[in-house]
């Protein structure tokens, strides 16, 4: 009898949907694996532990997510837009939002690294930002993310409602504001 052999990809596909379900304070083998009704053994002769499945999770939805959602043009403004892309994916998949960038379970550090390595290279595609120094990258990543994690936030729990130009102008005053804060400290 031939045996049934469970991939590292169907793995990870079963911990994605647990995750867009569950998020991932239920994120265990046992979740996992109950998921693709076998045991625990796959997961661990595919994962060195439960963090190295997390991890490569995490990994395979962020590059999915730069691929598929944050790549999306709107403005013309590579920032703005990417921006505009996470308030949307917020949306569109608020479990799956709140279990990477809100649930403290979830992504955490992780996410915010990548997110800021992803963010360093949008801002030095877009001729606007491209030759901004260091320190203003970081504000404007920590700044925009405030932004528009809040209005995410606001949104998929009903409490805001603006439509596309009120969100395009948040965050372009958001990106103002920080810039010109940022310019002021250093000519003074």
């Amino acid at each position: 009898m031939r045996r049934k052999v469970y991939t590292r990809d169907y793995i990870l596909k079963s911990a994605y949907e647990l995750v867009e379900k569950e998020g991932f304070g239920n994120f265990t083998a046992r979740n996992v694996a109950k998921k693709m009704g076998v045991s625990t053994q796959p997961i661990y002769l595919e994962f060195e532990n439960m963090q190295d499945l997390k991890d490569t999770l995490i990994d395979e939805i962020f590059t999915e997510l730069k691929q598929k959602v944050f790549a999306q043009e709107h403005t013309g403004n590579k920032l703005v837009d990417v921006c505009i892309n996470y308030i949307d994916f917020s949306q569109k998949k608020p479990k799956l939002f709140i279990s990477l960038f809100i649930d403290e379970s979830g992504g955490g550090k992780k996410m915010y690294d990548v997110s800021y390595q992803y963010f360093k290279e949008v801002v030095k595609e877009d001729p606007t930002y491209k030759d901004l120094p260091a320190d203003f990258i970081e504000a404007l990543h920590d700044g925009t993310w405030i932004t528009i994690t809040g209005v995410a936030s606001l949104m998929a729990s009903g409490f805001i409602t603006p439509n596309r130009q009120q969100i395009v102008e948040i965050i372009q005053h958001s990106i103002d504001g920080i810039l010109e804060i940022n310019k002021q400290k250093t000519n003074s």
